[in-house]
């Protein structure tokens, strides 16, 4: 007889911290049923076990062997929404975690899944991209390019094949909302491809995943086979196939043009644009490429309508921001909330301030291409215009918070070494720009640099930002000329007198 039952997330930064050893040992307990959810994202307080009890959702975080006899006796333990980290946030997109079974789809039905399929079905293609247009969506990928205008070109672009995409290709650090998205709701994920496809015009679908993502690989290949078991990828009196691809491991496959030729089985490598993949993306044909995030966002705007998502945010970011916050702060996790709170109220409010013996120096926004903010330009505010008129960008929403003990010569001549790895290779200003602005660096490093040379690495900088042929150049110099305007004697105390 089966008398307690606890929930236990599935997600990999909590089964890293040891959630399923203490699964292990609660599988012995006769009178328990272990359920095993997604992810809250508060990472910080894995492992996590919760119970529902008669005054609500208990939970008890940090859990360790030890505590679960207290667990199954019901003591201790704090309310579920007397968690600040989880109470302040409005999430929608991320609405399931911690709720759902990630491949439970009656769960997912339940909780209004497959609503907007639904109202898509019965609704004309242009007003579908009428209500994205009225919705305000962006790519939530680094472009922010508007997702109605994609679908538009898309539609108007007369093919016997149209192709859907999924960018899983999530290679920035501190960045997982898509790997959650994948590993912890994937039906919506599927949702919105159909949506997508129906829409369009689209004939087949792609999930390009990178290779370090096997459980959210695996969790999508699941989800793809529950719901086309359950017909759900019959899509207007035909079937509409969607295969999980896996990468190899190359960052510049994130761009767009270079996954496509890489789904095509050659070399990843950027394309000239245009033409743009809404009109001749995979093997020539109009492509919709998008990353997750993006695509799981799209479900609730056709449920609730674009009304409802351009009431959110600010006046040209318009619905809600996954900020993904790791670095030397006391609260990593994930974090759902409006446009336009800043920076710095991010910190204090959800990452909960630096980790013990920690001061702040800098905070990275939009993975290794992302500006550095130090303590005086946190209250920038968190949208895309703010972030550009600052030369910054959003990116995918990763914020990594570095202290002072962080060497901002190493830390630039890193990411400058990280761009020459990862270019490849077809443009010239990354080819070559990226290799000799590390070796800038490293004469700073040595002691064997003068002014005229950092002189000159603003001058490259400048001649990457302006002729790289995608943001992988583009946006190399970003992380490194920030470092240099707001951390000057770090540089200019090594340099050869």
């Amino acid at each position: 007889m089966i008398h307690t039952t606890l929930f236990l997330s599935n997600d990999t930064s909590s089964r890293a911290v040891g959630v399923d050893r203490l699964a292990k040992l609660l599988q012995d307990e006769s009178n328990v049923r272990l359920v095993r959810t997604s992810s809250r994202g508060a990472f910080f307080l894995e492992p996590i076990i919760e119970r529902d009890m008669p005054d609500g959702r208990i939970v008890w975080c940090n859990v360790t062997a030890d505590d679960l006899p207290g667990i199954l006796a019901g003591q201790g333990g704090v309310a579920l929404q007397s968690i600040p980290f989880l109470a302040a946030q409005t999430r929608f997109t991320f609405s399931n975690f911690g709720i759902t079974q990630p491949l439970a789809l009656d769960e997912y039905r339940t909780r209004d899944g497959f609503r907007g399929l639904e109202k898509a079905l019965v609704t004309a293609p242009d007003k579908v991209i009428e209500e994205l247009k009225i919705a305000g969506l962006r790519g939530r990928g680094g472009a922010a390019f508007p997702l109605w205008s994609k679908w538009q070109a898309a539609l108007l672009t007369e093919e016997d094949e149209k192709f859907v995409v999924v960018n899983a290709d999530e290679g920035d650090a501190g960045t997982y909302c898509d790997r959650m998205v994948m590993e912890g709701d994937p039906f919506r994920l599927v949702e919105g491809m159909l949506i997508c496809a129906h829409t369009v015009g689209a004939t087949r679908g792609y999930i390009y995943c990178r290779q370090e993502y096997p459980a959210a690989a695996g969790s999508m290949k699941a989800a793809v086979h529950i719901a086309d078991e359950a017909g759900l990828l019959e899509l207007d009196g035909r079937r509409f196939p969607i295969d999980i691809v896996m990468g190899a491991g190359s960052y510049v496959c994130g761009e767009e043009t270079a996954l496509l030729e890489s789904l095509e089985g050659r070399r990843g490598v950027v394309r000239a644009k245009p033409p743009f993949p809404a009109v001749s993306g995979l093997y020539q044909k109009p492509t919709i490429v998008s990353n997750v995030l993006t695509v799981a966002t799209v479900p609730s705007i056709l449920a609730r309508g674009g009304a409802w998502h351009a009431s959110l945010g600010t006046d040209r970011s318009r619905g809600t921001i996954a900020l993904q916050i790791g670095g030397r702060v006391k609260q990593p996790g994930l974090v759902e909330i409006p446009f336009g709170m800043t920076l710095r109220r991010v910190l204090e409010q959800f990452a909960g301030g630096m980790a013990s013996g920690s001061r702040f120096k800098a905070a990275q926004v939009g993975g290794p291409l992302g500006s550095l903010f130090p303590e005086s330009k946190l209250d920038i505010p968190i949208c895309y215009d703010a972030f550009s008129d600052a030369g910054a960008i959003l990116g995918h929403g990763g914020i990594v918070v570095y202290d002072d003990q962080t060497d901002m010569v190493e830390l630039a001549r890193h990411f400058m070494a990280f761009t020459a790895d990862e270019s490849c290779g077809k443009c010239t200003p990354c080819r070559i720009g990226s290799v000799r602005g590390r070796e800038l660096l490293e004469l700073v490093q040595a002691g064997g640099a003068t002014t005229a040379d950092l002189t000159l690495l603003s001058d490259l900088g400048d001649t990457m930002k302006t002729a790289s042929l995608c943001a992988l150049g583009g946006r190399a110099p970003y992380p490194v000329l920030t470092a240099i305007e707001h951390f000057p004697h770090e540089f200019k105390d090594r340099l050869k007198m």
